[in-house]
């Protein structure tokens, strides 16, 4: 079956779930038992990552699975909502049309976990300590255009802004404003180790590394989320079919990210009256980066070529089983802004266009390259996809292509350090709004510190659409944005995919579970009765 994706005018906050079959809805919180929780996402501890629940230093959706149910930030996205509501704050708001200076009144009371009170303070802190640490693999980006923190008092915490940023509010609600503890975490360093402090709905109570984590219920949160349950248990696997063995003999009552697509397909087929299969948009994008200043990627033929000759259609099949669909832009279907700008540039995949390409740029010898893909981990097609990119060019006669495994911590640190040609990552997006795909990538303060550098995007564009209030009034320019990163192809957009979940019937809440980061939202599992 051709299969598309749910998208919705908003993608990223009112999902519209599709289940498999029936199953209550709503949730509970009344049983001590735990929930059980199976993912294949890997969080791992060493040299190069000693502070994994750090974050600061952290920007992937494994630990931000994390962060989001055990740290709080000043807004949050209340159920079924792409508004971002005041949680650890009481209110926020610009307090003039310039959007550079931005207010929250915090909620009285507040405290972390450990029994410290929590005050605005704290909130200055745990920004300011994200820019001091400046982790190349944390979420500083989305932050960077905060000039400075002002504590008026206890309960009062003012942000000024380098420009206006109609996004701020949204940034303020993912952990790149998590809220730390100032008496517990480094002001300059990384908080190593297997440790955190926060004072978000759940408390971590323990970890074992690569295996298994313990969350209860934190009795010190005040906020607005309503949790459905006393504790949950995290079950890392290795192997998604060894998860999803798990859930069928109730070691597991959930199985989230990420299913392979033979497992996807098989759930969608089933007529288990027991077991679930939840599929909702998320947003997540496939993008394939190409180092612009490296070799033979500094011609603009060898990338245009590139772009001429990789089929989508064919890594979505054969790779993906449709249970993704191509992308031909680096803003996904679905989010505001949206065209098919790769399509619109380079048609369908046309080797003879591309042998033009480079004929007519001079270039007669095969294009050696290299890809690097992170490690398969789960159900991931990492390796799977790299292969058959490696195929597609290499069948051509034009290109020399290799392809070569690393794993994520290292990864994500050697592609900011600009060490390979070639690499491909997921996103999975942190809030609602083109600005999300394009400016982490793009921006002056880029994730992945790309060499590719483009004035009208980042000394126009971009803050010419944080200005506007009304969203919906950046479509020309993002449009305009796409259009420019076709044409010069420093990425290549590979494909989008849904989000997926599984749970035995009796586990409820299960449609609201996830978040369009793919995140897992732990307090809206309930068990047995509906609410």
């Amino acid at each position: 079956m051709n299969r598309k994706l749910l998208v919705l005018p908003a993608l990223l906050g009112a999902l519209t779930p599709v289940v498999a079959g029936c199953g209550s809805s709503g949730g509970s919180g009344g049983s001590g038992k735990p929930i059980v929780v199976g993912t294949t996402d890997s969080i791992e501890l060493n040299k190069s990552n000693p502070a994994p629940l750090d974050p600061a230093t952290s920007y992937d959706s494994a630990t931000w699975n994390v962060f989001y149910n055990t740290f709080q930030m000043l807004l949050t996205y209340p159920r079924g909502s792409t508004t971002p509501t005041p949680d650890a704050a009481k209110e926020c708001h610009f307090t003039d049309a310039t959007g550079l200076v931005y207010s929250c009144t915090m909620r009285s009371g507040l405290k972390f976990s450990n029994g410290h009170d929590l005050t605005a303070q704290d909130v200055k802190f745990s920004i300011e300590r994200t820019q001091k640490i400046n982790s190349p693999t944390g979420p500083v980006s989305l932050i960077a255009d905060v000039k400075s923190v002002e504590t008026p008092d206890a309960s009062h915490v003012v942000f000024h802004l380098k420009s206006p940023d109609a996004t701020f509010p949204a940034k303020l609600a993912t952990p790149a404003a998590a809220i730390v503890d100032h008496q517990v975490y480094p002001a300059d360093k990384p908080y190593t180790g297997w440790r955190l402090t926060g004072s978000g709905p759940y408390t971590m109570d323990s970890w074992a590394a690569g295996k298994e984590a313990d969350f209860s219920k934190n009795s010190k949160y005040q906020g607005i989320l309503k949790l459905h349950n006393d504790a949950v248990k995290l079950m890392l696997y290795t192997d998604s079919h060894k998860m999803e063995a798990a859930l069928k003999d109730h070691t597991l009552d959930v199985m989230t990210r990420t299913l392979a697509p033979d497992q996807i397909e098989e759930l969608q087929d089933s007529d288990s009256s027991d077991i679930k299969l939840t599929e909702a948009p998320g947003g997540e994008a496939r993008y394939l980066f190409l180092n612009t200043d490296d070799g033979d990627l500094k011609s603009l033929a060898v990338r245009k070529a590139m772009a001429e000759i990789i089929d989508r259609q064919a890594i979505t099949r054969d790779i993906y089983k449709r249970t993704a669909v191509p992308l031909y832009s680096v803003v996904p279907q679905g989010i505001n802004s949206h065209i098919n700008s790769f399509f619109d540039v380079y048609k369908e995949p046309n080797v003879a266009e591309a042998k033009k390409t480079l004929k007519d740029a001079g270039i007669t010898e095969k294009v050696p390259l290299t890809i690097n893909f992170r490690r398969d981990t789960g159900g991931t097609e990492n390796q799977a996809e790299a292969q058959a990119i490696e195929k597609q060019l290499d069948s051509t006669g034009l290109f020399d292509v290799h392809v070569q495994a690393e794993q994520w911590n290292a990864f994500v640190a050697a592609a900011a350090q600009r060490k390979y040609q070639i690499f491909a990552i997921n996103w999975l997006p942190d809030f609602p709004d083109p600005d999300n795909y394009i400016a982490p990538f793009f921006g002056k303060d880029g994730f992945l510190n790309l060499p590719y550098q483009n004035k009208q995007i980042q000394d126009q564009i971009l803050p010419d659409t944080r200005r506007q209030a009304a969203r919906s009034s950046t479509t020309d320019a993002f449009g305009q944005a796409q259009n420019i990163i076709a044409d010069d192809v420093p990425m290549i957009p590979l494909w989008q995919a849904n989000q997926y979940i599984a749970a035995h019937s009796n586990i409820t809440g299960v449609e609201w579970a996830l978040n369009a980061s793919t995140t897992t939202q732990f307090w809206e599992l309930g068990r047995g009765a509906s609410g």
